[in-house]
C-alpha cells in the first residue's frame, strides 16, 4: 500500500462534528500517513493546533483566508468558542504565536478569493502581503489560495519575492501558462478531486503539463470529493482515486505516482 499525505484538510470543520475521532483513527489504517490540517480563520486555526497535538499524524498550517480577512482587520471574530478559548491578543500576534507550534508546518491559507464580492480586494491584498511578511519572518513555506484573482495573486507574490519562502498553490484552478509562473518562483501546485471530474479539462492539461515533482495531493475536505463520490462529503479516504487519475494522465503506475506525491509533500513541509 502507498503511504498518502494529504497536504490540505479542514477536518476542524462542522461536517465531521458527528464522526470526526472515529473518521480520523481510521486515516492510518487506510494508508493515510499525513495530513496537514488548514487554518483559515483565528477559530480553525486554534482548532488545527488541537488537532495536531491530539494526533501524531497531523500538522497544521496556520493563516487568515482571504475571506475572513476582516478579522485582522480588528472586527468581531466569526465564532461560536466560549469567551474563555479566545486568545486576548491582538490577531497578528496570536496568528505569530500560533506559528512556533512545533506541529505548525505552514502559514496559511492566505491569498486572494475574488468570486465573492467581500471582503474589499484593498483588505484581501492588504493581509495577503502582511502574512506573506510574517511567514518570511517565521521562516515558514506558504499555502495559496488563489480564486479569480491570478493576476493580482502571482503579481503580490512576485513583488513580495514569494519564492524565497515557497510553498504551495492550493486548489489550482488555473491554465497551465499560469501554472508556469507559479513553478518559475519553485511552489509546488496542489491537486485534488477535481481533477476526476469529467468537465476539468483545463486542470487535466495542466497536471499533464506540470512536472510530478511539483505536485501535492490535496483534499480540501469536507469539499471538492472525487468522482464516484462528487457532492458528498469528502475526506482522505477518496485520495486513492486523484492518485489513479493522476498516474493515468502521467502514463506512470500508481505505485510511483504515490511516491513522488509523498516526497513532494515531505520536502513542501520540510516533514
Amino acid at each position: 500500500m502507498t503511504a498518502i499525505f494529504d497536504t490540505h484538510a479542514h477536518y476542524d470543520d462542522k461536517a465531521f462534528d458527528e464522526d470526526r475521532e472515529e473518521l480520523l483513527a481510521s486515516l492510518p489504517g487506510a494508508g493515510i500517513a499525513r495530513v496537514v490540517n488548514v487554518g483559515a480563520s483565528l477559530a480553525s486555526c486554534r482548532r488545527s493546533i488541537a488537532l495536531a497535538e491530539k494526533y501524531d499524524f497531523i500538522y497544521a498550517a496556520i493563516g487568515i483566508h482571504p475571506s475572513e480577512t476582516l478579522e485582522l482587520e480588528g472586527h468581531t471574530e466569526q465564532t461560536t468558542e466560549s469567551p474563555g478559548f479566545r486568545d486576548d491578543r491582538e490577531p497578528m500576534e496570536e496568528l505569530r504565536a500560533m506559528c512556533s507550534h512545533e506541529k505548525c508546518v505552514a502559514l496559511g491559507e492566505i491569498g486572494l478569493d475574488y468570486y465573492w464580492d467581500e471582503p474589499d480586494r484593498e483588505i484581501q491584498k492588504k493581509w495577503f502581503v502582511g502574512q506573506l511578511h510574517l511567514a518570511r519572518e517565521c521562516g515558514l513555506p506558504v499555502v495559496i489560495h488563489s480564486r479569480d484573482a491570478a493576476r493580482d495573486t502571482t503579481d503580490i507574490m512576485t513583488a513580495e519575492k514569494a519564492g524565497e519562502t515557497g510553498g504551495v498553490v492550493h486548489c489550482f484552478s488555473y491554465t497551465k501558462e499560469t501554472a508556469r509562473i507559479f513553478l518559475d518562483m519553485g511552489f509546488y501546485i496542489g491537486i485534488g478531486g477535481v481533477l476526476t471530474f469529467q468537465n476539468a479539462r483545463k486542470l487535466k492539461e495542466a497536471a499533464e503539463y506540470i512536472p510530478l515533482d511539483r505536485i501535492v495531493l490535496e483534499t480540501d475536505c469536507p469539499y471538492l470529493a472525487p468522482v464516484p463520490f462528487r457532492g458528498k462529503r469528502n475526506s482522505s479516504l477518496y485520495l486513492p482515486h486523484v492518485l489513479e487519475t493522476l498516474a493515468r494522465i502521467k502514463g506512470m503506475s500508481e505505485e510511483e505516482v504515490g511516491r513522488a506525491v509523498w516526497e513532494n509533500g515531505r520536502r513542501l513541509y520540510n516533514l
